[in-house]
């Protein structure tokens, strides 16, 4: 920082008139896609193995997909999660990290010719699989259209807040909760309904109660709703 911008910054200071803060950049729309390309890619080594190797007992080839499974583990372990999932950055690292064991141990009952060790090592590897593709991709599209406007909400337009972009999103927001009302859970996860309803009501109500603070442009009312919306959304995911 140059002198001269420093000293205008202290005679701000001195004059009770304060510095601005920066408001953050809006994030880039590829930034609110909820997909990681390298996760995407190793389904083409996945899918044989769950679906024909392992259902089949067939132990060489599960032994011949060693080398995919370990190059496109490699991109997996190296990709970057986008700004939307940040929020996510711990489950996803340990997720990696269980991976990786299981490939470990995959490798091993490979190398010793222990085909029961590599079944198993097949079945965890699957299962950790659908679990960081769980990390990434919330089970509904409705969810995960309704966090990407959330998301740009929350951490680019309340600090400070941007009044008319912030009402912008939450009306948005209002359209994204018709959809979601109306989305049904898939055939696996029914067990989940009732939670899912029940916690979806919540959040539904979250959402008309950020809306109707608008009116008021009180910022205090506005960003205390916004984060009980926010609080409603993380107990939605929570019931997954």
């Amino acid at each position: 920082m140059s002198r001269t911008v420093m000293l205008l910054m202290l005679i701000c200071v001195g004059l009770g008139l304060g510095v601005a803060p920066a408001v953050a950049q809006a994030p880039k729309p590829e930034d609110l896609k909820s997909s990681v390309p390298a996760l995407d890619a190793m389904h083409e080594v996945i899918m044989p193995l769950w679906h024909d190797a392992w259902p089949n007992k067939d132990v060489k080839a599960l032994a011949a997909m060693l080398p995919d499974i370990e190059r496109h583990f490699a991109a997996v372990s190296k990709a970057e999660l986008p700004m939307v999932l940040r929020d996510k950055r711990a489950a996803w690292t340990a997720g990696v990290d269980n991976m990786k064991q299981s490939i470990a141990a995959y490798k091993t009952a490979v190398t010793a010719g222990d085909n029961d060790a590599l079944l198993n090592a097949a079945e965890r590897l699957h299962s950790q699989y659908e679990a960081l593709v769980k990390v990434v991709r919330p089970v509904l599209k409705e969810v995960e259209d309704f966090h990407a406007t959330l998301y740009v909400l929350y951490h680019y337009q309340i600090s400070p807040l941007q009044y008319d972009k912030a009402a912008e999103s939450i009306r948005t927001l209002q359209t994204k909760m018709d959809a979601l009302n109306k989305a049904e859970l898939p055939a696996q996860l029914k067990a989940k309904t009732d939670a899912f309803n029940a916690q979806r009501a919540r959040l539904s109500k979250s959402v008309d109660e950020v809306a109707a603070t608008l009116a008021g442009k009180n910022e205090a009312q506005i960003r205390a709703a916004i984060e009980t919306m926010h609080t409603q959304y993380e107990n939605l995911e929570k019931v997954f």
